[in-house]
């Protein structure tokens, strides 16, 4: 599977050289008691081709050059989650959204937010994925890129026993349509190609393992084929991620979380960007939780926001 571009001057500005156009990208800080106000401070050390406005309070971002100030509704305590504070995090996430869609920014990151806070705090939140399709009245993928791979995800957020019935030939269409337009779109791959993954264990024996890989999933690809999208399978999942499989693919739609994303996040070694495809603007965020148990002891590692950040980068730099 190839980088996320080809073009050797987008490498290099993604390594931090130079580009003709200098893109505005908001980073939204994320949750207060979390790691993502300390890996937002770690930017300005970066040496990145762009002008990098961090979304928060500027209590928790000292020494941030460009701050766009959203106040806490109480001080924030590393490690100690307050509910009070689950609508700040949401204010800090429509500030980025709502610069992104009035192009004050080019692009928008997004530091791990607290899902379980902002629940207890009485707000419904699934997830950044959800918020924004919600958001934007978008039908939108979530894909992550990292250590030569591009997995999206049929499902989100979702508890595994919800998965099979919300897998549907339509669904899946929508999802391969939305994959392949911002492949071409935002990743300038002129002809994608796709490997799907079986839902059951060896892509249901011929549905004697479960019938939804040959009852839902053959005749979305039969579709989706008809359509002009190139895409192979069911695949059984314990057969795809092979190197030889994978060579000459472009992306793996993986049918649920945590069928694709652990094979990408070992392969990344915690560089993993989660990009949200099919919104009108671009959006990369990291691949991690807030760490709360390390939160305000200097042991974060940036390493997933700095990649985050330098994927927007060039994502917006060839939009």
């Amino acid at each position: 599977m190839a980088a996320p571009t080809s073009r050797p001057e987008l490498r290099r500005a993604a390594a931090g050289g130079s580009i003709a156009t200098r893109p505005v990208i908001a980073v939204a800080s994320g949750e207060p008691a979390g790691i993502g106000p300390e890996i937002c401070l770690r930017l300005k050390d970066a040496d990145l081709p762009a002008r990098i406005v961090v979304i928060g309070d500027r209590s928790l971002l000292p020494g941030v050059a460009e701050v766009a100030h959203v106040p806490l509704a109480k001080p924030a305590v590393p490690g100690t989650l307050e509910r009070a504070n689950a609508r700040y995090v949401l204010a800090v996430l429509d500030r980025a959204i709502n610069g992104c869609r009035l192009r004050e920014y080019q692009a928008m990151v997004t530091a791990p937010v607290q899902k379980s806070v902002i629940n207890d705090a009485g707000i419904a939140f699934t997830g950044h994925t959800e918020y924004l399709a919600e958001k934007c009245r978008a039908e939108v993928v979530m894909m992550l890129v990292g250590g030569g791979l591009r997995v999206a995800l049929a499902t989100t957020h979702l508890p595994l026993s919800q998965v099979p019935k919300a897998i549907t030939a339509a669904s899946l269409v929508r999802t391969l349509r939305v994959l392949d337009e911002d492949l071409k779109k935002r990743f300038h791959i002129e002809k994608p190609r796709i490997l799907m993954a079986g839902l059951n264990p060896h892509s249901g024996e011929g549905g004697h393992l479960g019938k939804e890989d040959r009852d839902v999933i053959s005749p979305a690809i039969a579709e989706a084929s008809a359509r002009g999208i190139d895409v192979q399978g069911p695949i059984p999942a314990d057969t795809l991620f092979v190197p030889e499989r994978l060579k000459g693919a472009d992306a793996v739609l993986a049918m649920y979380h945590d069928q694709g994303l652990p094979v990408l996040k070992y392969a990344s070694f915690g560089r993993g960007v989660n990009v949200t495809l099919g919104l009108p603007f671009v959006r990369t965020s990291v691949d991690h939780g807030t760490a709360l148990d390390i939160a305000g002891k200097g042991k974060a590692d940036a390493s997933s926001l700095i990649e985050a950040v330098k994927l927007a980068i060039e994502l917006a730099s060839t939009s």
